[in-house]
């Protein structure tokens, strides 16, 4: 399901969050691609790292303890060389953001929902709560300046809604909350400032506006009143 009103989202989501006890810090951990590493930007200027900063700054105090995403990584890279790292992270809290690459290579539709179904249940059974896994769709690549030339005859953002939808089904299954950043990105057409110098990726403006619409979200899902996270004993 896609959460369009942020306030009626915040009201949904506090009922089935664990917030963090007073004081104790939220451990973050990133599963995604080039968007969440923040290719075009610097590290420090991806939305997850401002996420963190943003979230500590409005009391949740959260550490971003991993981030391995990379570049050009699809499902099955995330499966195989992310899943470990976040496993050895012990995360309270996690964001999803993956996708793009698997379409990019011609990934099948049914392929690109069994592997991020897989990918979504590995990260619950590892989170606490596992309704505090957040997911992030596809932005719309096809509207910077080198987007198109990843096309191969198809029409991006079609594909991409494509699989953003699935991506809303699977969440929906799991009763996880997605952010749509897909309208959003496409105010990066003909718009310099929010493209970074490759061409192709958001400049570290663009996050920061990402940010801004994640947020409410995030703190929705970590809820507003204090409590006690607990964690499995056992994985």
């Amino acid at each position: 399901m896609v959460l369009d009103a942020r306030v009626l989202l915040a009201a949904a989501m506090a009922m089935h969050s664990i917030p963090a006890e007073a004081g104790k810090v939220i451990r973050y951990a990133v599963v995604g691609d080039s968007y969440s590493i923040g290719e075009g930007a610097s590290e420090a200027e991806s939305w997850p790292a401002l996420l963190a900063r943003h979230l500590t700054a409005a009391g949740h105090p959260v550490e971003l303890v991993s981030n391995p995403s990379r570049t050009g990584w699809t499902t099955a890279d995330a499966i195989e060389k992310e899943l470990p790292v976040f496993r050895a992270a012990r995360p309270d809290f996690a964001t999803l953001m993956i996708g793009v690459n698997d379409w990019v290579q011609g990934v099948e539709p049914a392929i690109f929902r069994q592997r991020l179904g897989h990918l979504m249940d590995q990260m619950r059974a590892v989170l606490p709560n596992d309704k505090q896994l957040l997911v992030v769709n596809i932005p719309d690549f096809s509207v910077t300046p080198d987007g198109p030339t990843y096309a191969r005859g198809r029409d991006i953002s079609a594909g991409l809604t494509s699989f953003n939808k699935i991506i809303a089904e699977e969440a929906a299954r799991r009763e996880l909350s997605v952010v749509d950043v897909f309208p959003l990105s496409r105010e990066m057409r003909g718009r310099p400032e929010l493209i970074s110098s490759d061409r192709l990726h958001p400049s570290a403006k663009t996050y920061s506006h990402w940010e801004e619409l994640i947020f409410p979200t995030a703190r929705a899902v970590l809820g507003s009143q204090p409590s006690r996270l607990t964690r499995p004993t056992a994985f």
